[in-house]
């Protein structure tokens, strides 16, 4: 059988290949010293920033667009862990693998964001009615949308505890992300868009809405450094050589 130079055209297969420059010591180190906001910079709308009693507050602030306290350094496979309490008005999120460049929409903040999401709004798919609290489900800002919400995923929706600390692990290892709330498993996904990028804590946009200032607070962010991968085609696209 004769295959056509037309046909293997459109095929592109990709490898993951593990690199080890840069892999941390074996145990987490902090993300923040709970003291001051060295090693982050802001991107994006003018919320507040601030550190009260060894915890990162985010502040709304009227008629300003989402804002990220960004990690000043990008990270590729890690474990990332941290503690978040949210006002029940106010959405949020964390995000992983995430980049800001002038050449996509004059650096907006884009990537997979781990979501923070007290609203329990119910939402209807097939029929069926729940509420949302999609708390650990991965959203990407910016760009796609919800990869993973948490619609079928009864124990982690009932995982969430409001008003009080909650507990986050992100687990991103090449193209698999998993993320757990409070130890229950949320979200699972397989997608190999991005393989590194910043760490960043959002304070969603408010608009002109009545109320506020509302607030998010992280602490103990520390995360396990596993180094990074990369993509390698196995086919050039032309040819069956290799």
């Amino acid at each position: 059988m004769t295959i056509s130079h037309a046909l293997l055209k459109p095929v592109l297969l990709c490898l993951a290949t593990p690199l080890f420059s840069g892999l941390a010591d074996d145990g987490f180190v902090p993300l923040f010293d709970g003291s001051t906001l060295e090693g982050w910079v802001q991107r994006g709308g003018e919320a507040k920033y601030s550190v009260v009693d060894g915890a990162i507050v985010g502040e709304t602030v009227s008629r300003t667009p989402n804002s990220f306290l960004c990690t000043e350094r990008d990270y590729g496979d890690f474990v990332l862990e941290y503690e978040f309490k949210v006002d029940e008005e106010l959405n949020s999120g964390v995000q992983i693998r995430s980049h800001s460049s002038p050449d996509y929409r004059n650096g907006q903040v884009h990537g997979y964001q781990v979501e923070i999401d007290p609203d329990q709004d119910p939402r209807k798919h097939g029929g069926v009615e729940r509420p949302r609290l999609w708390t650990g489900g991965i959203y990407e800002e910016g760009r796609r949308g919800w990869l993973n919400d948490l619609f079928d995923n009864d124990a982690a929706r009932a995982a969430f505890r409001p008003g009080e600390w909650n507990h986050v692990k992100v687990h991103a290892v090449g193209d698999w992300i998993r993320t757990w709330l409070n130890g229950v498993p949320a979200a699972d996904l397989r997608d190999s868009m991005t393989q590194t990028g910043f760490i960043a804590l959002q304070v969603h946009g408010v608009g002109e809405r009545e109320g506020g200032p509302w607030h998010v607070r992280w602490r103990n962010l520390q995360i396990k450094d596993l180094g990074s991968h990369a993509w390698h085609p196995i086919f050039d696209g032309k040819s069956l050589q290799g």
